[in-house]
């Protein structure tokens, strides 16, 4: 396993790059629920290809966003650099290394002339067992116009929001809907935390998917709201309304 730990020393200027290398997180966080937490924090910045955190002892408290663009890095790095995560302060710098690098490291890499070799031979075995009749027909191109999505590629629209029948007047709780069935406390408090003001973050239990988020006052309620009106929680575009009191 390569040591993409390593290398990420202090005072070594580093260029920006799509992949930012985060480290002092809470060790105690399983791994499942931290990857998906950095996923609903960052994605606010922009497209993440990736969250990369591992169970080994050396790469504990340390993680690896990997965005589509530079710029969502940048944006991402300068505004959540200690930000409290976990009860404790994120330090954030741009990965030493590549993507590739870090692919080393979770055992998927290949090298891209060995890929690319591969395909075309996986690709000739593929036409080699085509029917007949389908060879005929003309060659199968994966992805191409009117193909069919694997059912993983189709993106999960959610449970239908439920819009109030008269929204209510401008006041500190906001009523957020359509979460993810598997939010939690946790990821709203982080993602809410960032605007003044916050008190309290309660989801309601026997209704997966609804929330509701306390401020101090109505005007920091509405900051929150108008930043984060239509933010994407994996593939769940949040609703947020004024709660009716």
């Amino acid at each position: 396993m390569a040591d993409i730990s390593q290398g990420q020393g202090q005072g070594e200027e580093i260029p920006p790059n799509m992949t930012l290398y985060i480290n002092n997180l809470n060790e105690k966080i399983k791994i499942d629920p931290l990857k998906k937490s950095l996923h609903a924090v960052f994605s606010q910045f922009g497209k993440i290809l990736d969250v990369l955190a591992f169970k080994t002892l050396k790469h504990k408290g340390q993680a690896w966003v990997v965005f589509e663009d530079a710029s969502s890095a940048t944006n991402a790095l300068r505004r959540m650099q200690g930000f409290p995560f976990y009860d404790k302060e994120m330090r954030i710098q741009y990965a030493k290394t590549k993507s590739d690098i870090i692919a080393k490291a979770d055992g998927t890499f290949v090298p891209r002339e060995k890929r690319k070799r591969h395909e075309e031979k996986g690709g000739k075995k593929r036409k080699e067992q085509l029917d007949p009749n389908q060879a005929a027909a003309g060659p199968a191109y994966a992805g191409a116009y009117g193909a069919t999505p694997p059912l993983s590629q189709l993106p999960y629209l959610g449970a239908r929001p439920i819009v109030p029948e008269a929204p209510a007047p401008p006041n500190n709780i906001l009523f957020i809907q359509n979460l993810p069935h598997d939010a939690t406390t946790m990821m709203l408090q982080m993602l809410f935390n960032q605007y003044p003001g916050l008190k309290d973050v309660r989801m309601v239990e026997t209704k997966p998917g609804i929330a509701f988020v306390e401020y101090e006052n109505e005007m920091q309620s509405t900051v929150a709201m108008q930043a984060l009106q239509g933010f994407k929680m994996q593939q769940n575009q949040m609703l947020i309304t004024y709660a009716k009191k």
